[in-house]
């Protein structure tokens, strides 16, 4: 069985978990009832070997990553909008499902200017308050970075604070300790979940706090005078960091020695913030969701 690693997100009282092209979403309804939506995603260019550029992959992935989360956390969200409302859930027609995609296109893009905006724009342009005393390129990139990773850890922090972003960071804990339980070759049950680690090396978190690492180094070397050409390479390599980002992670994924595991360790300790331990219900979700779309048990066999 081919295997690159399950992956998946949290979402609103469920887990998303991705295997390949193959997605699903496991939700706990209001009723307790457990709904399996099994889907496949393509992502936006089909051609394997366009897919498998190193570099571009990452880009890609980050994108699609971004679109499934945002379209599934819409799904898991609307079986408690329809339980507020006192409504049965409708049947979608073709033409309801062109109106989310164009809707849900907009929110991914709107969701990415906002997170460049607020995550490199602003700490740019306040790391231009230190300009007048510091010469060095280098060290104002330094101070961009610091400031960056402050705005970051300091938004993650805060949201976790709120009652439903909390449910999902648990609802996330889920995920890890269950794709945890299939690595480390145990069965996939609750009692063995509940003692896997939440924590993993593949996790988007890791991934975005290596962004915000790696960019530092990314814009040290971007010397030129002018501020607004300084801004605009900044965002034309955003690209660039994020397939570099991935390829660590990737990397990470792989391998367990000294090395990486030091590399991975930020990220393990930024996922103190956006995972908790899971109820053993939430794990009960997160396996419903990688039994849907993995046989974990020829895989085990095989491996």
């Amino acid at each position: 069985m081919r295997y690159s690693g399950v992956g998946g997100q949290a979402v609103m009282e469920g887990v998303m978990m991705k295997n390949q092209e193959k997605y699903a979403v496991a939700v706990r309804k209001p009723d307790q009832e457990i709904t399996i939506k099994v889907s496949e995603y393509k992502g936006i260019i089909q051609n394997k070997k366009i897919r498998n550029l190193p570099i571009v992959r990452g880009v890609l992935s980050f994108i699609e990553s971004l679109y499934l989360g945002m379209s599934t956390l819409t799904y898991s969200a609307s079986f408690f909008e329809e339980e507020e409302e006192g409504k049965a859930p409708k049947e979608k027609t073709k033409k309801d499902e062109k109106k989310d995609a164009a809707v849900m296109g907009g929110t991914v893009v709107f969701s990415i200017v906002l997170a460049l905006a607020i995550f490199f724009v602003l700490p740019y342009y306040l790391s231009g308050i230190f300009g007048r005393m510091i010469e060095s390129s280098a060290i104002l990139a330094l101070i961009e970075g610091i400031i960056r990773l402050v705005i970051f850890i300091g938004y993650i922090a805060l949201i976790s604070l709120m009652p439903d972003i909390k449910r999902v960071f648990m609802y996330h804990g889920a995920e890890h300790k269950c794709i945890n339980c299939i690595e480390h070759g145990m069965e996939l049950n609750v009692e063995n979940v509940r003692k896997s680690s939440k924590l993993h090396k593949r996790c988007g978190t890791s991934f975005l706090l290596i962004v915000m690492l790696i960019s530092i180094f990314f814009f040290m070397f971007i010397q030129v005078d002018s501020r607004v050409l300084k801004l605009v390479l900044r965002l034309v390599l955003i690209p660039v960091i994020a397939g570099v980002s991935y390829e660590f992670i990737r990397l990470a994924g792989r391998y367990d020695n000294w090395f990486v595991n030091a590399l991975s360790q930020p990220g393990l300790w930024m996922q103190g913030l956006t995972t908790k331990e899971p109820d053993d219900e939430m794990i009960e979700v997160g396996i419903a969701s990688v039994e849907a779309v993995f046989d974990w048990r020829a895989w085990q066999k095989e491996a």
